[in-house]
Formats: C-alpha cells, structure tokens, sequence
C-alpha cells in the first residue's frame, strides 16, 4: 500500500536526495481528539484484575516476540507462528520498523516483504493473538531504534513534543494503524492488544497521549498496553495524561554479557515484582510485556551460541517460574524467534545476526531442551485454568518446607478453585541438590508430603517447581501432585494427565477414586499405589514411562526428557483457546492436526525415523495422515495408535562456492583519475541536525543530503600549494565502523575499527604534493546503522565526516562531494527497501542483484582477493535443487583470519544484503539465508564486496555454502519473493 502526505493532510511532498523541502520542518501539527480509552474499549476484549477476557473466556496470554521485518521472507512467517503455537503458546508480539515504511518522509510504503496483511492472515490461520507495537519508537537493537534517519533534520528531540517531531510521526502511525485496526479481533483478526511507544525513558504524559490518540483516531479499539522498561509504574492506569489500559513492563535479569555464560551473579532474580504490581496497577492482570528470553551479541562478542548456554532452559525453569510466582497473566517473551538483521537493519551495537539465543533459531531450527522446556511450561499454563485466579502470596522459607535452602510462593486458589506452589532454591543460582517435605494446606486439610514414609523430594540446582494442589482435570479433583504437570486432556469417557520429574526423582499424586488404581504400563518396581480414605496416593521413581489408570483418568508419568517429545495440537482453527486437543509422542515438530471426516491429519517434521504415538485419537478417526501420507498404525488397549514414519536424508548437491565463475570489477573507480564526480551531491549546506552543530564549513552529514544507510563515500577537492603534509579527519560511523582515505589513487590510511567506538580521530601522512596540482580527498566510511533513541544515545547522531584539517591550509579550501546509496530517500529499490544498499559503485549501479552484465568483466575470485588497498565487487551464480518436503536450512560461513589484515566484507543474496563480515573483530561467520531469498529450485545470485583496510589488500580466507540437519517437513511450499534483477539506472554514476 502507498500513500502520500498530499493524499493523507493535502499537504505537498517534495523530498530528494539532496534538496530538503522547507515544508518538512513547517508542518502544522495535526489535533488528534483526545478519547478516553476506557470508553472506547470493545467488549470483546476485557479485563479485570485477575486476567484478560477475550469473547467471555478467561485467558492468560503466553506470548512470544518474533518481528516480519526480520524475516522477509511472507511465506515463512507461518512456519514460525506453528512453531510458537506449538510451544502451547497462544500469542505473537511484533514490531514495526518505521525508517523501512517511509524511507522518505511523506512516501509510506507497505507493499511486498513490508506488507502485513499476509502476517495478519498467517497468525490467524495459526491460531496465535498479536501484539501489535508499532512504536514509532521500538528500540530492539535496531537501526535508529526504528526511526528514520531523515528525523535528524526535523526540530525538536524525538521522543518529546518538542519542534515537530509528534508531526513527524504522523503518516506512519496513521497508516500504519488503519491497518491495525482492520485487523483487530473485533473485525475478526486476530490483534488482541496494542502497545504505544516503547520502553519510554521520558516524564512527558502529553507525548504518550499524542501517540494513543493517533491510534485511537486511525481505529484502534483493543486494549492499550504499554512496556516500561522496569516496574516503575509509569502511565498505569489512574496516573492521569498518556495512561494505559493495561500497566506492563519489561525485564531482563541476566543481561547481555555472554562472557560467562555459566555465571548466574547474585540479586538477579526479581522478588518483589508482585508487590510493586499490587502498589502501581491492582486493577489490571499483571502484565510483563517483554521478558528475557534469549540476549543480543556485540561486534567483538562472545556469539549467541554462549549466550544460549547463559539464558538456557534452566534459566527457563527458574526465572519462567519465578513470574508465574508474580501471578503474571500477560507474559511474553522476546525472542522466541529473532531473525536476521538483513539490508542494514542492525543498530551498532549488533551484527548481522539477530539470532538472540532464542528457543527457535536463526535459521528457524529448534533448539532441543531450551524450546521443549519452554513448551512444558506453555503447555502447563495453557490447561491451569484455576492459575488465572489464584492469588500470589509472601514469598516465604519456612511456611511449606522444612529446610530454609528453599523458598515458596503459594498462589491461592480462590472459592474452592486450585493453588499452586513454586518451589525454588533460595540461593536462585545454587547448583546443589536439596532434599525436602513439604506441609501444603488443601480443602482436606494441611497434608505431610510425601505421605508414604521414608520418602524425600529433590530439587536439583537450577530448577524449580509449580506443585499443584486441589487441581482441576475436567472434573476430576487432584489433591497435590510433586510432579509437574505437562498437559490434560478429556477424550470421551476417558481423560489422560501428563506429569513430569527429573531423572531419578521421587514424585506423588493424590486425587479422590472410589475404584481401585492400576498400572497399564512400565515397571512395577519403583512405584507404590496405596488407597488411603477415599483418595489414592500413588509414589513413583521418575525412570520409564508409566501408565497408571484411576477412574477412567489415564496417569502418564514420565521424565522431562521424554516429556520433551509431546506435542498438544489442537484440532480446531482459530484463536478460541479451550478447543479439542490430541496428544502425540513423537517428533521433531508437530505443527498442527485436523479431524476431516474419518480423518485425522498431522502435520510435523521429523529429524530421524521416528516412533509415533497418538493420544486421544477422536472415534471417528480410522485414517491417519501424516503430511498428505497416509500411514499405517495399530492401536494397542490403551487406545494408544503407534506409527513409524520412515526418514532418509535426501542427497543435496550443494555446490562449493568456492569453484564458482566469479566475475570481479573494482567498485572504487572513484580513485582513478579519469574518474568524474559532476553527478555526486555537492556537500555545500548547512546542516538541519540542530543538536550537533557542524565543525566544518558545510555539513558533512549523510541525514543532511538523504544518506542513511551503508557506506558513505566523500571527494574533497582542492589545489595544492606544497605545503600540505597531513590530513586529519574524524569520521563517525557507529560502533564498530571503519573508515579509509585515498589521496588520489594513494592510499593514506585506514581506521580499520574497535567494538566500542563510533567515532575515531585519524592522522594521516601525505605524500609531497605538487604547487598547484589538483587534487582529491577519497573518504569511504562504513556507516553500521544509526543509533538508538535512549540512554544517551540519538538517532541524530551523525554519520560520515564531523572534522578534517589539511595542515597548512583553511578547510574551506576544500569542495567535497558526498554519495551514499543511490538516490538516497529516493531509493530505487522499492522491493528491498530504503535499507540495502550503500554507496559503493557496485551497489549505486544495481550490480549486485541477480544478472549483472558481468561479460566484459575480470573473471577472478575474492578468495585470491587483490594486493592493495580498495574495493573489489565480486558476483558469481549457482544453482540449488532442494526435493520438495524438504526444510534444509543453507548458511554462507567465513572462515576467520589467517594472516589478512582488516578487511570488511558485505553479502548479497539474489540482491538481499544479508551480511556484514569484519574480519578484526567477529564474531559472526556464518550467515543463514532463508528459502525464499535464496532459489531452492532455481538458478541464485551471490555477490561479495571487500574492502581492504591494508595496503597489502585482502582476500577472503574461506567462505563455503553449507547445509543444516534435512528436516522431512510438513511446511508449505515457499515460493520466493520478488527478485528484480539488474536494470540499468538511469543518471547513475
């Protein structure tokens, strides 16, 4: 969808590259109708204290975060919704990035890979709520925490009702939640929450006011959430100008140094979240709008790999378990899909992995205990339906347990309705095990347990529990179980609980049974069934799976790691959450299942042959098909259809890229000395960024002339009077940016970069110049995306040059030129965006999208590289045939340094950058791209810049194609998005 600021305000829209329109910072601010969001609140979606209410069902909302932008790839967005939906989560919380959306201000743009209503539908075909946060603001270590870069022109500090930012942020927030607003759920969609701002660091009630009018007027009627960043209270309801509907806030204990990945630090774990709810928000169900699930990584980092090990699956069972102790009732978590930071999305405090260590992986791979965890717990959450009014109690050491090592929190069941009781070491990152009893009161009375003598329960380091007391499964009553539970299904006349423990745990259940208790399967050593009143108790070894039969309720007692391999699909579609479920053993991946007529369908991925077990199978099922397969099975007298689904990995011919036709051209022809720069902006204004003043007699600002994003390039023209020996320069690009100057064809020098700088002050040595002479100043400066909007930092933080000094001559003596990508605001790539190319020759010409005209260029590699200083633009292609049904994630991988100096690598894929590389500081190497992107039936483009930072130049020191484990998928076919190839541009230069 395109729209204009004409077609929106009737105002003019008149914005190139490098003229900025005087209409841009003239713009009257537009009076949104104040509306007091109460009032305007659908009763579809309601609330009370306790949890939210959507279509009269009491649900908790158990989100995970995944962003489109992240994934520009429409067709996967479903794969990754079934993924989260399995986890036994019912809700996906997004951002949008604004500077994606109106790369040029007043020119919305949300067409293609940036269209969301195929992001609507899939969640909705999925069966997952949204959260819709559209910012402007949102942070999440993106470039400019989503703003644009022109808002360094615009008056006023953004984030405020200063100048005309508010102004600014009109056309996106308009647009953008009209659209919204069609998909809420009251226009049967499925958004169910919105969030204004994000994380805002300010006091001004009016901003937070401006920007939930603007999405009220466009027609947004669901519930307002806000995220503050830390439980501070602000804009909860009751606190006057810019409130909420609902308070939430944010939290990510651990941090983000993935050094010592096995290090839990003391006074990390919250423990008075709870009260400061009851103290900031009573009224509303208490809210954690983003909750570490994962870690972003730094140039110069330690990789996400040993960040996964330090927010891991026990980080999981603690900290999880620890807000269902707060009594949390809209939890989400981010990541639970991070993505990649293709096209320069990336802030400079990341690279181009946006992996965050999160349950599912960059490439969309799961991780096997941290996801499953996560999905014990969803599941848990997702069947405890007394949790959503249970009332937390003091955290306490000496109430329900007979050693101090431990805390409880008991949340209270309410009117007869189950409690629950999260265990935990008091020492959160203890490692040892305890043994414990534990006096849990119930409606039969405070009961001693373990009840049958002699027994101990353990808690091992890192855990923890939620023991259920007076728990509901459909009717039937358990009076405490020390195993947790998994899920709980009714199938008919019959029902099947699932409980978990540790390997070699000892556990009891109790629940009222007039019949006796039988053991249908597994070992009778290790398990006791004692009758005791009118109750069962039943005592078991946690070792094999058990089956063990009370009153029609089937009893499943497993380990974790078996527990692991379950999968709860529902058989319905759609959003409603209390639906007809099945359970099934077995499986990478059950995405989803349906009852057609005789029937049943399941849709999964396998990583091995696999043994397939159905639970709960409908009578009416005789058939079953497992990915349009039908499959033979036996149903043993549990009910229980067994299968085996057969695996074979398929043979892939993936080609070594490394033997490709590569095709070379120098993509810094701005050295030689035929070059000519008459086309190239001249760098003659006064800079509009009005909170950093210039130091040179003209801006050298890219915002200043519309260059935002990948390489900045300078010509500095001047005539030498032979006095000059040095040229000093400051040159701004961001943290981990580098920089290098060429006096003519000479090269001078080069800041090759550090981690934690964004900003670096070079001396260079010139060659003796000669009277008179002509000369010129080649700077390149990586810009690595624009600073975020908080904590010190400015999106107007300026990139490209900020000082210079030719010794011995007044800097006004030098006329510079500047580029960037081509066109700047008014890109010419509108499918991939205002983000993806930068200003080298090679990007400003279109080359490195599929088919070049490559013909009369040098055939030569970037792993033989060249011997100086420069940029070399290498293109090559290759064919993939990847069988169909086949999810076969493919990587580009680097190999690390082995003698090269500095050197700085970009990655196209079929015209997608999809990679930053910098050879001196890492740590990513190994760059995922997904179907769809890359041709997995067809012929593909690959193409590499290298810039070399030393004077003895650069070569690549590997760089292969590799495969992931193949997944047998039940994944729909991905068709690829768009691709446009090579066409000459016009005026390019």
């Amino acid at each position: 969808m395109l729209i204009s600021l004409g077609a929106l305000f009737g105002l003019a829209a008149q914005v190139g590259a490098r003229h900025i329109p005087s209409s841009l910072n003239s713009l009257s601010l537009i009076e949104y109708p104040r509306l007091d969001s109460r009032s305007s609140a659908n009763d579809i979606v309601t609330w009370d204290s306790h949890s939210l209410i959507i279509n009269g069902e009491r649900v908790m909302i158990f989100s995970g975060e995944m962003h489109p932008f992240r994934l520009p790839v429409p067709g996967l967005w479903a794969d990754i919704f079934q993924k989260i939906k399995a986890l036994g989560l019912n809700t996906v919380s997004f951002y949008t990035h604004w500077a994606l959306m109106e790369g040029k201000p007043g020119d919305y743009r949300a067409d293609g890979i940036f269209d969301l209503e195929p992001f609507f539908k899939a969640a909705q075909q999925a069966g997952v709520y949204l959260i819709a946060r559209p910012g402007p603001y949102i942070n999440a270590e993106s470039s400019g925490g989503g703003f644009p870069g022109w808002l360094a022109r615009v008056d006023g500090e953004p984030r405020t009702t200063e100048g005309d930012f508010l102004n600014a942020t009109n056309i996106y927030m308009s647009s953008l939640c009209e659209s919204f607003a069609k998909a809420q759920i009251t226009n049967g969609g499925p958004i169910i929450l919105f969030q204004p701002e994000n994380e805002y660091l300010g006091t001004d009630g009016e901003y937070m006011q401006y920007i939930i009018d603007q999405a009220r007027s466009a027609g947004i009627v669901v519930p307002f959430l806000n995220n503050e960043i830390g439980p501070n209270g602000k804009n909860a309801p009751g606190t006057g100008v810019g409130e909420v509907d609902i308070y939430g806030h944010d939290g990510y204990p651990l941090g983000f140094d993935c050094s010592s990945p096995n290090t839990w630090k003391s006074g990390k774990l919250p423990v008075d979240w709870h009260t400061k709810h009851m103290q900031q928000s009573p009224s509303t169900p208490y809210a954690i709008a983003e909750f570490q699930a994962g870690a972003y990584d730094s140039w110069g980092g330690y990789g996400f790999d040993e960040c996964a090990k330090l927010v891991n699956h026990e980080f999981e069972r603690v900290f999880y378990k620890n807000n269902f102790a707060f009594g949390v009732k809209i939890f989400n978590l981010y990541m639970a899909y991070g993505g990649t930071n293709w096209g320069n999305i990336a802030w400079p405090g990341g690279y181009s992995s946006y992996d965050y260590a999160a349950p599912i992986r960059e490439t969309r791979e799961l991780t096997r205990e941290k996801y499953s965890e996560l999905k014990l717990i969803g599941n848990f959450a997702k069947v405890s339906h007394d949790y959503l009014v249970a009332v937390p109690e003091n955290l306490t050491t000496s109430t329900y347990t007979n050693t101090p090592d431990l805390a409880v929190t008991c949340l209270r069941g309410q009117n007869g309705t189950g409690s629950f009781y999260v265990v935990r070491h008091d020492d959160y990152s203890s490692l040892n095990s305890t043994r414990y009893r534990l006096k849990l009161p119930t409606t039969s009375g405070v009961i001693d347990i373990p009840q049958i003598e002699g027994k101990e329960l353990t808690l091992n380091g890192r855990d923890s529990k939620i023991h259920v007391v007076d728990y509901d499964v459909g009717g039937t009553r358990i009076e405490y179980s020390t195993a947790e539970v998994f899920t709980w299904q009714e199938f008919g006349d019959k029902k099947v609980l699932i409980l978990y423990g540790g390997a070699g745990e000892y556990h009891e259940i109790s629940l009222r049974a007039s019949g006796k208790a039988s053991i249908l399967e597994g070992p009778l050593s290790g398990a006791t069934l004692r009758r005791q009143a009118d109750k069962i108790i039943i005592g078991w070894q946690t070792s094999e799976r058990r089956i063990v039969e009370v009153d029609g309720l089937q009893i499943f007692l497993l380990d974790r790691n078996s527990a692991y391999n379950y999968w709860v699909p529902s058989l319905s579609t759609g959003q409603k959450q209390n639906t007809q479920s099945i359970i099934v053993n077995g499986g990478y991946l059950v995405r989803n299942a349906s009852l057609e007529g005789p029937n049943l369908l399941i849709s999964a991925d396998f990583n091995r042959t696999t043994q397939l077990e159905v639970i709960g199978a409908p009578p009416s099922a005789k058939n079953l098909f497992v990915n349009g397969q039908r499959i033979r099975y036996k149903a043993d007298n549990n009910g229980i259809w067994t299968s085996k689904i057969k695996y074979k990995a398929p043979k892939i011919d993936i080609p070594d890229v490394t033997r490709l036709k590569w095709k070379y051209l120098d993509t810094l022809p701005e050295i030689g000395s035929s070059y000519d720069d008459s086309t190239w902006t001249d760098a003659d204004q006064p800079t509009q960024n009005q909170d950093y003043p210039i130091q040179t007699p003209t801006s050298l600002y890219g915002a200043d002339y519309g260059y935002h994003t990948g390489y900045l390039l300078y010509r500095g023209h001047f005539n030498a009077t032979g006095n000059e020996t040095s040229f000093t320069v400051t040159t701004r690009g961001g943290n981990a940016f580098g920089s290098s100057v060429w006096l003519n064809s000479t090269y001078i020098g080069s800041w090759i970069g550090s981690a934690n700088e964004g900003s670096h002050k070079s001396t260079y040595s010139l060659p003796e110049l000669i009277t008179g002479q002509a000369y010129v100043l080649t700077v390149v400066v990586d810009n690595m995306g624009l600073d975020e909007q908080w904590g010190g930092y400015s999106v107007k933080n300026p990139r490209g040059i900020t000082s210079y000094e030719l010794s011995g001559r007044k800097a006004a003596e030098i006329s510079w030129k500047i580029t960037g990508n081509f066109g700047g605001e008014d890109y010419v790539d509108k499918v991939r965006g205002p983000l993806n190319e930068g200003g080298l020759f090679a990007e400003r010409h279109g080359f490195h999208q599929p088919s070049p005209p490559v013909k009369p260029w040098k055939t030569s590699s970037p792993l033989e590289g060249f011997s100086s200083a420069g940029i070399g633009f290498y293109t090559a292609s290759f064919d993939l045939d990847i069988p169909v049904g086949w999810d076969i994630p493919l990587s580009f991988k680097f190999e690390s340094g082995t003698g090269n100096k500095g050197y700085r690598v970009q990655l196209y894929v079929n015209g997608y950058q999809f990679g930053k590389y910098v050879s001196t500081l890492g740590p990513q190497t190994v760059y995922p791209v997904p179907e769809g992107v890359l041709n997995y039936r067809g012929k593909n483009w690959l193409a590499v810049t290298l810039w070399a930072q030393d004077e003895g130049g650069a070569k690549l020191d590997g760089l292969g194609l590799v495969q992931s484990t193949p997944i047998l998928t039940g994944m729909n076919a991905i068709e690829p998005v768009a691709q446009p190839k090579f066409e000459p541009r016009e005026g390019v230069y």
